[in-house]
């Protein structure tokens, strides 16, 4: 068995080998290398302006990076003068700033984008940032850098600020040349105009006379001034019979401590005895803030110069009055 397999294989090693044919078909030459980089050569791509020229909003990235950029600039500086960080005592007693920035619309022109909500609050985020730093740098003495960032802030705020912050201050009260203030007061739908002016001191050459006066002269007699209210040419108590009325009239002067130093001429309208009686001390309220300005914070706090924005509410239909309903009966 074994002579058989020795023989098999000397036939299988005496098998000729398969000769290799050189293809005859003709193929088309590559070009080089060297020309097709020499054809991309030949085409240089500008660099853009923006590294984020590529984003679907380039101007509002490009933004959002100078703010950024500022505001580690300016914290840097401000640590270099030991300005940051501040205490909580002494962030309190920065000035108080409000800024109005722009709105979401006006935003969007400047940035050349669609402002949602999310991106405004970003942008917002880091102008309050800025601010910030501003308030410091003012208070620390850091001029330069204060008007650095004035500068970048006044291209943010809106146009209106002026009008907005303008908008919950009150007008001051002028007084007249004999010394009258003028000044409105409100209360439900009764309105009440107040002139006020203050009582006249005795006169100065009586005073003297009094104290240069011998010990045996008859004394002096000095004219008593009184403060009068006239409320449509009546007199206090004829107009309000009522003593609530009457001490809600006279509150603000004794908060003041100034009873009896002005004398006050009102014309009221509108509404009842109650309503007529708040209008009335609303308006000697201001009027006292008037001659007086150091009582306004006072006055203030006493909730004295508020106007008091509550109504009576209206009647429903179905119902007896604004609340009441009608008796139910069954039967």
């Amino acid at each position: 068995m074994n002579i058989l397999r020795c023989s098999f294989t000397r036939q299988v090693g005496r098998v000729p080998a398969r000769t290799s044919y050189a293809c005859t078909r003709s193929y088309a030459a590559a070009a080089p290398e060297r020309e097709r980089n020499e054809e991309r050569a030949e085409r240089p791509k500008p660099i853009p302006d923006s590294p984020s020229f590529y984003t679907t909003r380039a101007a509002y990235y490009d933004q959002v990076m100078h703010l950024e950029k500022a505001i580690g600039r300016s914290e840097s500086f401000l640590r270099q003068h030991h300005l940051l960080p501040l205490p909580a005592f002494a962030k309190a007693s920065l000035p108080p700033l409000q800024p109005v920035w722009k709105d979401q619309q006006e935003m969007a022109l400047e940035f050349k984008a669609k402002m949602t909500t999310t991106r405004y609050r970003r942008v917002t985020k880091l102008l309050n940032q800025l601010i910030d730093f501003e308030r410091i740098a003012n208070t620390g003495g850091c001029p330069e850098l204060a008007d650095k960032l004035r500068g970048i802030l006044e291209m943010y705020e809106s146009s209106k600020k002026e009008a907005f912050l303008a908008r919950g201050k009150r007008k001051p009260v002028v007084l007249d040349e004999y010394g009258r203030s003028y000044t409105l007061g409100k209360r439900k739908t009764s309105s009440a105009r107040v002139w006020m002016i203050p009582v006249q001191p005795p006169d100065a050459e009586l005073l003297v006379e009094q104290a240069l006066r011998l010990p045996d002269a008859p004394p002096i007699t000095f004219p008593v001034t009184t403060s009068t209210i006239l409320v449509n040419n009546l007199p206090l108590n004829q107009f309000f019979p009522l003593p609530a009325d009457r001490e809600r009239v006279t509150r603000p002067f004794k908060v003041a401590g100034v009873l009896g130093k002005y004398n006050v001429f009102a014309i009221v309208r509108g509404g009842g005895t109650t309503g007529q009686s708040s209008a009335l001390a609303h308006g000697i309220a201001k009027g006292i803030v008037a001659h007086d300005p150091e009582l306004e914070t006072m006055f203030r706090r006493a909730k004295l110069t508020w106007r008091d924005p509550r109504m009576v509410e209206r009647k429903k239909t179905g119902l007896a009055k604004a609340r009441k309903r009608y008796t139910w009966v069954k039967r």
